[in-house]
């Protein structure tokens, strides 16, 4: 299966966002931790390069993420040039307010109220960049919702008097190659609802947590997922948790069930995950043959 979810007003915020580079310093490119690289749009990139803008990498939602393989990706970026990177949740003040002092060494020319360090948020959809920029406002400026792309358009707001901050539209790319990297962006609720089907996400998610991470779902719904494929964890936990198709003599209501496996992975309700790692970057290791 191979999702692709590219709504017009992204172009338009494309646009915008090569327009404003010009007049910015540094990149805050919001990521999700449990699958940093997959969350990270090329076309963000390619900007900044042909820019030659320097970058901040923030591997959001750190606090959902398996903190091993966490660091791991923070090694990578970090080795980047131009490139900082930091693992933190961006809803957590102390947290949120490193990310100006990260920034600053990245463009040390900037420091001034003649000069204010000029920062832009990016990111894809619905990995936090609005909360991010409402927390260290200390005041609830940006839309924050649960749906993919709800920010339109551009928001400047002045930090402190040495720095401004811009909050720009979550951004996907025209052609996800890897149909992996749909998959992923499918799992953390970046791709609109109308682009996916649910059941067969959540049964990709199935695939991987179960390869990955078999004891959390073992702990979190009660059943031992040994011999168990994507398609078989689903109708564990519609057994589980009662989920039947009404009217239907008893059938398992899958549709139900994947819901539920994705809700509580979304919020971090399974525990600590990460579903890309640097060594799995371009070949995962499970198969994906049953998506295509």
């Amino acid at each position: 299966m191979s999702i692709q979810w590219f709504p017009g007003h992204m172009n338009v915020a494309r646009r915008e966002a090569a327009k404003t580079m010009e007049a910015i310093d540094v990149i805050v490119e919001v990521l999700d931790a449990r699958m940093p690289e997959a969350s990270s749009n090329p076309m963000i990139t390619e900007l900044r390069l042909s820019r030659q803008r320097p970058c901040l990498k923030v591997l959001n939602k750190a606090d959902l993420a398996d903190p091993t393989v966490t660091q791991a990706w923070l090694n990578v970026y970090n080795r980047e040039p131009g490139v900082n990177a930091v693992a933190l949740s961006g809803n957590r003040a102390g947290q949120a307010a490193k990310v100006p002092g990260l920034c600053q060494p990245l463009a040390p020319h900037r420091n001034s109220i003649t000069k204010p360090l000029r920062m832009l948020i990016m990111g894809i959809p619905n990995v936090g960049k609005s909360t991010l920029m409402n927390t260290l406002l200390k005041r609830r400026l940006a839309t924050v919702g649960n749906e993919p792309a709800v920010t339109k358009g551009q928001q400047r707001h002045i930090l402190n008097d040495r720095m401004t901050l811009i909050d720009s539209p979550g951004l996907l790319w025209p052609k996800i190659k890897h149909p992996v990297v749909g998959l992923l962006l499918a799992t953390i609720h970046a791709i609109g609802a109308n682009a996916v089907v649910d059941e067969e996400i959540a049964e990709f998610l199935a695939t991987t947590l179960r390869a990955r991470y078999p004891a959390l779902l073992t702990a979190r719904y009660g059943f031992e997922v040994d011999g168990l494929d994507g398609a078989g964890v689903l109708e564990a936990i519609a057994t589980k948790r009662g989920c039947l198709r009404k009217g239907k003599g008893g059938e398992l209501d899958r549709e139900k069930a994947a819901r539920i496996l994705l809700t509580e992975y979304r919020n971090g309700t399974l525990g600590r995950t990460s579903l890309e790692t640097p060594d799995t970057r371009e070949a995962l290791d499970y198969s994906i043959s049953t998506f295509n």
